[in-house]
């Protein structure tokens, strides 16, 4: 066995660790062949050194057997940055074997071959015999030195292949601050450019600009390092980088650079698919080298210092001052608004000692409006036992412009007002009898009588507040405030992931260096910590701001109105607009969290988290069209689960059309079906108040209705009002339709919130024309927010329609709509969109708020439904 062998093995030469005397002799006799050969490989291919010069053009040709070296020296100086440029151009045409040329520094090695071959979109190759490159400087401790590098030309071709080098200084290498340096620049000859940070800047706006779309380029940051990666293969592996067409701007910080300098570099792309330009066919031939043709931009690039710490102080002070102010002015209303009341209280303990007509506007009554003083005893009845048949009654009383006679006018006297304060009083026992009663509203809904009741009183030609306003209030506000928790549950939720998703992005971003993936506008964002753009974020402060002081505003209302139920106070028990404040609360929340996703959204603005900003723009818009129907319809308004529900639909289909609507036909014919049907049965259940059922009878009964009200005798609709808010609805929502479907906008979220928005904005203008035309009024300060509101909103569009980047496009030419800042050198258009947005939104809602306080001493048969 070999281990027992081994074992027995005695000492000797082999053992020992020499071997046979043939073994060492074989060894010589290769070494001495493997140097006869080198000698003859050497004297083959033949070696050329040459002492070179700079600014001189040498044209030579080279083989596989002989290999050229240029020799050239240069002074390096600590204090001074000299660039140094090599150009090389091929003289051959077709060579069968590329030129190798090699670079050889004191620290750094470049190489690259000619003609150069640069690869795009599937494997498609593009050639260039002219390349140029810009040598990375070494650094040196030295106050200056004498360093030396060489050019090695060599190819492994068996014919000639002959060239011309030419070895040159840049002129500007170094930067200047604000001072613009103008060159240009191909796929093969890129550029870059060293700046160095001065004294007290901190902060640097580099810009790149062009006066031609194409071809694309890219712009990039780099640490000065070597090798310096500025070829379209490599130049995104380090650093920042933007694509462009005709402008490119990169803030650069200081802290990011221990060298206190950085590199500017400059590519030009072999193809424009990046930046959106056409795309050639795919190549039919493996391998085929195309010709790129002229691929020369004219760049030009400066270097600005960016805004000091002193503007971000200065920006936020002005914009917390901004929306404090809103604080500070609606503390001073409420304060007025205080003095007014205990006036009003004052003058009720002493009516001898005012006028007939200031009493009635303590108590209530207007002397120009239809209830006047004669009719204060009459209309002070109440509605608890008797409310259905006044409502049966009311049938044919009509609207109050509608041939209405004025009452003559009675003086108040203390007997008015002594019937006033005993009625207040008779409502103490029966408000005790409805304490004792369920609150459950399906013990109101579920008995047949009542259901036949609703039928016969939601279907009388002229409504009445009273007629829809007799469920428990109770129930109703319990009702409402669903719509508030429910909300504010669906806000934690959708913040939680949406704050890790920016996060992440923002993560990203910093980490790969590639400035395309968020749509910023470049040319005036303002880098914080690791946000790029802190002033988009700061704008949006005031969404947060406002709609807490909303809530506020609403909070004092509501406590107000209970400790007036509490007081068993007339006017709260059975004047104006039924009091439910959970919508109120819902909107505010909403304000809110638009402002808080509005500034995720703008950490990485981009069309995959768009819907971020215009989730909750959505459920604004749904709010403020349920609270204004809830106004006159507060028992039949739906539900928090329904709303909810259907506002998930909307942002479901938003984000189906972010993802799949671009172009697709398909997805816009099935969105325009859907968008009409819904249109349709929204328009019914408006029309009839819900007494209608969507069974397998329907038909019949709509053939019915025809048959007897168009075919048999011709009868204008029942509800004429109505009909025309719904009439002029359909032609808005069709027309909306109609463009979508022709059209096929790519921003279909932007498109979606147009479609909310016209909606709202048609039924509000619908109610304030129906409200003047009831013979309502509209107080001071209701007027005020609404003419207040409505200019604000007009500057905001402005702005908004500046349009400053859009994700619709690439990301180089979403950055041809980039601008300067426009306010405090540190706000730009947007900012300000995002400033007179939520101040508009806030008034909007105070218009909402304070619309019908005009009838808080109305009696709720007296007020009209529409």
């Amino acid at each position: 066995m070999p281990s027992c062998w081994k074992c027995r093995q005695k000492p000797g030469l082999l053992s020992s660790g020499f071997k046979p005397i043939w073994v060492t002799l074989s060894m010589m006799w290769l070494l001495a062949t493997h140097s006869v050969n080198s000698e003859t490989a050497v004297s083959k291919n033949q070696v050329v050194q040459k002492e070179a010069q700079f600014d001189v053009t040498y044209n030579d040709t080279v083989t596989s057997e002989n290999q050229t070296i240029y020799a050239f020296n240069h002074t390096v100086s600590r204090n001074k940055t000299e660039g140094i440029r090599v150009s090389v151009e091929l003289l051959s045409e077709d060579p069968k074997s590329p030129i190798l040329f090699v670079v050889r520094q004191k620290q750094a090695v470049l190489s690259f071959q000619v003609p150069l071959i640069l690869r795009g979109l599937y494997g498609r190759k593009y050639q260039y015999t002219e390349v140029a490159r810009t040598l990375c400087q070494p650094p040196t401790r030295v106050a200056s030195e004498t360093q030396f590098f060489y050019v090695d030309a060599s190819t492994l071709s068996n014919a000639g292949i002959s060239y011309q080098l030419r070895v040159s200084r840049v002129d500007s290498f170094t930067l200047q601050t604000n001072k613009k340096f103008s060159f240009n620049g191909t796929p093969s000859q890129p550029q870059f450019f060293k700046y160095v940070f001065p004294e007290g800047v901190d902060t640097v706006i580099v810009k790149v600009n062009s006066s031609v779309n194409f071809p694309c380029s890219v712009m990039s940051i780099q640490d000065i390092q070597c090798p310096v990666y500025d070829l379209d293969n490599n130049v995104a592996f380090i650093g920042m980088y933007q694509t462009m067409t005709t402008t490119a701007a990169i803030t650069v910080q200081k802290k990011d650079f221990p060298s206190n300098s950085f590199y500017v570099v400059v590519v030009v792309k072999t193809e424009d698919e990046a930046c959106g330009g056409p795309l050639k066919l795919y190549p039919l031939v493996p391998d085929q080298l195309f010709d790129p043709g002229n691929r020369s931009k004219p760049l030009e690039v400066v270097v600005s210092p960016a805004i000091k710490s002193e503007a971000y102080v200065m920006g936020m002070l002005f914009c917390l001052g901004i929306f404090l102010s809103f604080y500070v002015l609606t503390f001073l209303v409420a304060c007025v608004e205080s003095k007014r009341m205990s006036k009003k209280k004052e003058g009720l303990l002493n009516p001898g000692e005012t006028s007939p007509a200031e009493t009635a506007s303590l108590l209530g009554q207007t002397p120009a409006s239809p209830y006047e003083y004669g009719s204060f005893a009459d209309n002070g009845s109440t509605l608890s036992s008797e409310a259905v048949t006044d409502s049966l009654a009311s049938a044919d009383v009509g609207y109050g412009y509608m041939g209405q006679e004025p009452v003559k006018q009675q003086p108040i006297t203390t007997h008015h007002i002594t019937m006033y304060i005993e009625r207040s009083l008779e409502t103490v026992g029966r408000c005790r009898q409805e304490s004792l009663s369920s609150v459950e509203e399906d013990d109101y809904d579920t008995l047949a009588d009542i259901d036949s009741d609703k039928n016969i009183v939601r279907t009388k030609k002229y409504l009445c507040v009273s007629d829809l306003a007799r469920k428990d209030k109770r129930v109703l506000s319990k009702k409402y405030q669903i719509y508030f928790w429910n909300i504010a549950t669906i806000a934690v939720f959708y913040a939680l992931p949406v704050v890790q998703l920016v996060i992440t992005y923002q993560t990203v971003v910093n980490v790969t260096g590639n400035q395309d993936i968020c749509y910023y506008n470049f040319l005036c964002a303002h880098p914080l910590g690791a946000l790029s753009s802190f002033n988009n974020i700061l704008s949006n402060l005031g969404y947060v701001m406002l709609g807490l002081l909303f809530l506020l505003i609403v909070l004092k209302r509501d406590i107000v109105h209970n400790r007036a139920l509490m007081r068993n106070d007339f006017n709260a028990v059975e004047c104006g607009i039924p009091k439910h404040f959970g919508l109120f609360y819902a909107m505010g929340t909403a304000l809110m969290m638009e402002g808080l996703l509005s500034a995720c959204y703008h950490v990485c603005p981009n069309y995959t988290n768009f819907q971020f900003d215009t989730s909750f723009m959505y459920m604004i818009a749904g709010l403020c069209m349920l609270k204004l129907y809830q106004k006159r319809h507060p028992d039949i308004n739906a539900s928090a689960y329904t709303a909810y529900a259907c506002l998930a639909a909307v942002i479901f289909f938003s984000v189906l059309g972010v993802v799949f609507g671009k172009g697709n036909t398909v997805f816009w014919i099935v969105f325009s079906v859907i968008h009409i049907l819904a249109t349709m049965l929204l328009s019914i259940q408006l029309y009839y108040m819900g007494r209608w059922r969507l069974d397998s009878g329907i038909l019949r009964r709509m053939l019915y209705v025809i048959y007897t009200d168009c075919i048999r005798q011709c009868s204008g609709p029942m509800y004429i009002d109505r009909m025309v808010l719904l009439v002029m609805g359909n032609i808005v929502n069709w027309s909306l339709a109609a463009y979508g479907l022709i059209k096929k906008p790519n921003d279909f979220a932007s498109y979606l919130l147009a479609i909310a928005i016209c909606n709202l904005l048609l039924y509000f203008a619908f109610y304030i024309i129906m409200k003047l035309r009831s013979g309502e009024r509209i107080k001071c300060l209701a007027l005020v927010c609404i003419l207040f509101t409505a200019v604000i909103w007009g500057f905001a569009l402005f702005f908004f329609f500046q349009g400053l980047s859009t994700w619709q496009k690439t990301p180089a030419e979403s950055r041809e709509h980039n601008r300067e800042c426009i306010l405090l050198s540190f706000f730009d258009d947007h900012d300000i969109w995002h400033f007179l947005s939520s101040i508009a939104m806030f008034g909007s809602f105070l218009v909402l708020l304070t619309m019908d306080d005009d009838l808080d001493s109305v009696q709720r048969d007296k007020i009209y439904v529409f």
